[in-house]
């Protein structure tokens, strides 16, 4: 399997003059921090902090009892395009209690992933209702954690998701993956985009 750590990675150019934004967001231990690490060309910045028994009182840690560590603020990645465009990705944190921060993440982004467990699938619920408020171009992956098995069907309908959202399963851990992902959620964004410009316009009376 493919990981971050395996990989060789190329530096940004000087040339590089526009810069697009990616958030990835989901719930808490859903594997933000490792799709962010696992597909940037750089080392990531990340502000993790260890977990300790007295966040058990705060976080609810049911299904993510191996987890050791945790985001506090927002992991930050990056993928150079071609020479002009380079791609910034954002890894949200998923407790509630850093929720507040995710308003400055989603200003200014050109779309988003919101990674699942199956495991845990209501914990998805904040972040796609979030995200259909503000308009944001969004899909959903199914990150793999040998949890249950679920049909697509099944999976749209737990998740309430709308039929034109993409839905993809991944391994947040394998680079090619995660690429996967960011790749259809551009590919996404730009049928959207291209489906808005072939709309008739109502003319004013």
């Amino acid at each position: 399997m493919d990981s971050a750590t395996s990989e060789t990675r190329t530096p940004l150019g000087v040339s590089a003059a526009n810069g697009l934004k990616i958030v990835v967001v989901g719930g808490f231990g859903a594997g933000k921090t490792t799709m962010v690490r696992s597909v940037s060309e750089i080392r990531p910045l990340n502000t993790e902090e260890t977990m300790t028994q007295a966040g058990e009182a705060v976080d609810d840690i049911s299904g993510v009892r191996g987890k050791t560590a945790t985001t506090v603020a927002f992991d930050f990645g990056r993928i150079t395009l071609d020479a002009r465009n380079v791609l910034y990705l954002f890894g949200a944190p998923g407790q509630e209690r850093f929720w507040f921060l995710w308003d400055r993440l989603f200003s200014g982004t050109l779309g988003a992933v919101v990674l699942v467990d199956t495991r845990r699938i209501d914990d998805s619920w904040y972040a796609i209702d979030r995200l259909e408020r503000l308009g944001t171009p969004f899909i959903v992956a199914c990150n793999d954690f040998g949890g249950p098995t679920y049909t697509p069907g099944q999976i749209r309908e737990a998740l309430d998701l709308d039929p034109h959202v993409p839905l993809v399963n991944c391994d947040a851990r394998s680079r090619e993956s995660s690429k996967i992902v960011l790749i259809t959620l551009v590919e996404h964004i730009q049928a959207m985009y291209t489906d808005q410009a072939r709309a008739p316009r109502q003319e004013l009376v």
